[in-house]
């Protein structure tokens, strides 16, 4: 339950009211940036909430136990600080982001409505929409090993060991055809096995989309083209620079045979799996799968 302040409370039985409500993003970099749906500037607690962002929210949606719930708020791209390519970068992932309450004639009179973190960000035609999740979302995140199959650390980090300087695992080259925003020929690829490069990364290196980069989808020796997972914030052009880093899907074969590095591996690949787990034991004491006489 919901405890308002006294002079709050009051304002709000009064009948005749005079609220906004307040938007506050927190960024992982640490950039604070406010909002407020009223016709001007609200400042509070050391924050301008800006009165030219345009922004609304959905519905609130409250679940009892242990559902994620959450709303989403969306609005144009109006304001100086909510730039396109930050959106599209993912600069504002993860963000917290807190809805207040305010009597705008007595700032003091506030209250806190909700806290989460934004999720999925979508950006069309001058606007954009943001998701955010409730403080339950954070029982999805990973915390410690996770014991499966296949490998749980990231190419290239601290736990799996991986050098992606090494020139078998890193491609410099420059885009000499381009389909859009997502998909590239880059030239040196096809020196390069046929799929080496899926679930790796392209970072692009020069252009308009210098410093962006986005996870590879697929790797074609025969085409000669790469596909991204999410498409560049502005057209790809012939002539930008390009780095390619390998990638890898996780399984101990792959470890082994393509990066020489199994003793590093971070997965179970001798775990039993879920057909063993389903299996009954016949007459002769063998699990394959029959029933018990």
């Amino acid at each position: 339950m919901k405890t308002l302040p006294t002079g709050l409370a009051d304002h709000l039985a009064s009948g005749a009211t005079t609220l906004c409500r307040c938007w506050r993003l927190t960024r992982a970099d640490g950039m604070v940036l406010g909002f407020t749906d009223h016709d001007r500037d609200i400042e509070f607690d050391g924050v301008v909430h800006s009165a030219s962002g345009g922004l609304s929210t959905s519905a609130d949606v409250a679940a009892s136990g242990l559902a994620v719930g959450g709303f989403e708020i969306d609005g144009a791209l109006s304001d100086a600080r909510l730039a396109a390519d930050d959106l599209a970068a993912g600069a504002y992932d993860g963000a917290t982001v807190e809805l207040w309450l305010v009597n705008w004639a007595e700032i003091g009179e506030r209250v806190k409505l909700r806290r989460g973190t934004i999720g999925e960000v979508t950006v069309s035609d001058g606007a954009f929409r943001a998701e955010v999740r409730g403080p339950a979302a954070d029982l999805d995140a990973v915390r410690g090993r996770l014991f499966q199959p296949r490998c749980d650390a990231d190419l290239g980090d601290g736990r799996c060991g991986v050098d992606l300087d090494a020139g078998a695992y890193r491609l410099e080259g420059t885009v000499e055809a381009a389909e859009g925003r997502s998909v590239v020929s880059v030239t040196g690829l096809g020196g390069y096995a046929d799929g080496w490069f899926s679930r790796g990364r392209l970072l692009v290196t020069s252009g308009t989309n210098a410093g962006r980069a986005s996870e590879i989808k697929a790797h074609s020796k025969a085409s000669g083209r790469v596909d991204l997972w999410q498409p560049m914030p502005e057209a790809i052009r012939i002539g930008d620079g390009v780095v390619l880093t390998a990638g890898c899907d996780k399984r101990f074969a792959t470890c082994a045979e393509k990066f020489a590095n199994a003793l590093n591996f971070r997965g179970f690949p001798h775990m039993p799996g879920n057909d063993v787990a389903l299996a009954s034991v016949s007459s002769d004491g063998d699990n394959d799968g029959g029933t018990l006489a």
